[in-house]
């Protein structure tokens, strides 16, 4: 009867889902073919074709729609999820959505197929963003909705705890906390069936008493509060509530640090449990890579007239191979050749070791006032960083990224959290650039590339590239 209850429930709110996208389609024609041309005639002068010719494509936009929101998982219960959570998990479906539709019309060409015309890329747009506010509002009105009614004490889950008196009693008071879970503790289950007066529920019993308490009270789901060592002992257990078709839910304590973010993945129907220190949304690196190879491949082809010149300046003013070419660590380690103009002498690498007890930076890097082997125009091209530019062309191939932690020569000096600086691609530019560069010591320069790992989004890449220009053009810190 509840697994009836719950198909119901989700059949009706894709129905919902579906309509709300049938109405982004229907409203998107209306705006571009009714509301534009009066709006806008100079860039609409006439209407589209007629709607009932449009109306081919509904069933297409259904679909494309429609899978991506089942496939994600959409309607299994997010009652516990942020709202965050839900607009990425929307935002994703939107975007998922948009690509099966360019693949149909722009590869497959169904839209001729099913209206004999080339579709309206502004109707396309308008229609995809519609649709994707519609379902976010959708999806905050069922939450408030919802939310509400768990506070009053509608549509709630029951569920006792089981696992260390600690832990069971932080995860009571989490839930306690959160009335609009709708989740109802009906008790805690400890290891050792003992524990302080201080949880905020009746202690019920030990361990083992927890497939007797689930066949004498109502439980909707058991949470277990266990560390990974404790899980097999607890497989009768598991196997047994699963039986009688109780929800299990498995809280480990795995205590990641702060900065790693927690999914649960699948390999060959596996659960795995992921902790990621570095950023991990693949649609958002997918995105930045995106933008990485577009600006880079761009600033690539602008700057090669001034690369040229400069390499007819190098080869002019002193002997030796124009570009410089070294082994960097990339991404987690992998080893590549980043490019550069060459600034220094041509034996510049054999002399370093001579002059290493003048190193006035600590840690693998290696600074020195008024470097004897930077060649006078070197001296130039460091101060605006032009000797970065054929940089551009390690963007393009995918060695680094426009924004990144910059590239060191070893990874072995690093101390093991400095290492995690290695979890992101290495970049042209980031924190270390616009706060000061070579003014900087290395402790505080590896503190900014772990701070930009862990507070990474699109906008941060935007404003640090914005930041860069003037940075570069004040030549603080340069060398």
């Amino acid at each position: 009867m509840l697994k009836q209850r719950v198909r119901l429930q989700t059949a009706l709110i894709l129905a919902l889902d579906l309509s709300l996208v049938g109405a982004a389609f229907f409203l998107a024609y209306w705006i571009r073919s009714g509301l534009f041309p009066l709006a806008l005639p100079g860039l609409y002068p006439q209407p589209l074709y007629p709607l009932s010719d449009h109306l081919p494509l509904l069933p297409l936009a259904l679909v494309t729609w429609g899978a991506p929101l089942v496939f994600t998982r959409r309607y299994r219960s997010h009652r516990t999820a942020d709202l965050k959570t839900e607009a990425t998990a929307i935002l994703k479906v939107a975007a998922i959505a948009t690509l099966l539709t360019l693949f149909a019309v722009f590869v497959l060409r169904l839209d001729q197929l099913l209206i004999q015309d080339s579709l309206s890329r502004t109707w396309l747009l308008l229609f995809t963003g519609l649709a994707f506010l519609l379902l976010l509002a959708d999806k905050i009105a069922l939450r408030l909705v919802s939310r509400d009614m768990r506070r009053h004490g509608l549509n709630q889950r029951t569920v006792l705890i089981a696992g260390a008196p600690e832990a069971a009693a932080q995860l009571a008071e989490s839930i306690e906390d959160h009335p609009h879970w709708g989740l109802q503790i009906i008790g805690l289950v400890h290891t050792n069936g003992s524990g302080s007066g201080a949880a905020p529920v009746n202690l019920l019993g030990r361990m083992d008493d927890v497939l007797r308490i689930v066949s004498e009270h109502v439980v909707d789901d058991v949470f277990f509060t266990v560390t990974p060592h404790e899980l097999p002992a607890l497989k009768e257990i598991i196997d047994g509530l699963q039986e009688q078709g109780i929800r299990t839910r498995i809280a480990l304590d795995l205590l990641p640090p702060a900065h790693s973010k927690v999914d649960l993945e699948y390999l060959d129907g596996r659960p795995v449990v992921t902790l990621s220190p570095a950023p991990s949304n693949l649609l958002l690196l997918l995105f930045k890579r995106a933008y990485d190879f577009s600006l880079g491949a761009a600033l690539l082809v602008v700057s090669l007239p001034v690369m040229l010149i400069l390499a007819l300046l190098i080869k002019a003013t002193s002997s030796g191979s124009v570009l410089y070419r070294q082994t960097r660590c990339g991404l987690n380690g992998r080893r590549f050749t980043m490019y550069k103009l060459r600034t220094m002498v041509a034996d510049a690498d054999q002399r370093k070791r001579e002059l290493a007890h003048l190193n006035t930076m600590d840690g693998p890097a290696f600074k020195m006032h008024s470097d004897p082997r930077i060649t006078p125009l070197g001296h130039y091209l460091r101060k605006f960083s032009l000797d970065e530019l054929p940089q551009f062309w390690n963007v393009v191939r995918g060695d680094m990224s426009l924004v990144g932690p910059r590239p060191l020569e070893e990874k072995e000096p690093y101390t093991r959290r400095q290492r995690r600086r290695l979890s992101m691609k290495p970049g042209i530019t980031c924190l270390w650039q616009i706060s000061g560069r070579s003014d900087l010591d290395f402790d505080r320069w590896m503190e900014l590339d772990l701070e930009y790992i862990d507070t990474w989004s699109p906008r941060l890449d935007f404003v640090i590239l914005l930041k860069t220009i003037p940075a570069v053009l004040s030549r603080r810190g340069a060398s």
